[in-house]
């Protein structure tokens, strides 16, 4: 059985950065897509960045370009969401996820990931 387990998150000031961890058991990361979503009060969940298979190709939503980061660390089976200048509307539950398809592609769509955590909260006060 696939379990992930969010850390990292916490309760910040805007300009803060905060580094979220996703750990995985019952299988390695390695060669699977993987991804972070967030979800805020009364909002549905929306991606945040994803990463294909190979680590080679990320994607990132608009609004948080240019200051968050997606990273995998095989040999720790891990995958990070380095999160600076964050901002309030950053505030969410942060959720990481997996592809079971071999290979994947880094989709940005919550429907073609097959595992999830149970999120870590993020709270950014102004």
């Amino acid at each position: 059985q696939v379990q992930l387990v969010e850390s990292g998150g916490g309760l910040v000031q805007a300009g803060d950065s905060l580094r979220l961890s996703c750990t995985a058991s019952g299988r390695t990361f390695s060669n699977y897509a993987v991804g972070w979503f967030r979800q805020a009060p009364g909002k549905e969940r929306e991606f945040v960045a994803v990463m294909d298979w190979s680590g080679s190709t990320t994607d990132y939503t608009d609004s948080v370009k240019g200051r968050f980061t997606i990273s995998r660390d095989n040999a720790k089976n891990s995958v990070f969401l380095q999160m600076n200048n964050l901002k309030p509307e950053d505030t969410a539950i942060y959720i990481c996820a997996t592809r079971s398809r071999l290979f994947g592609a880094a989709r940005v769509g919550a429907s073609a990931y097959d595992y999830w955590g149970q999120g870590t909260q993020v709270t950014v006060s102004s």
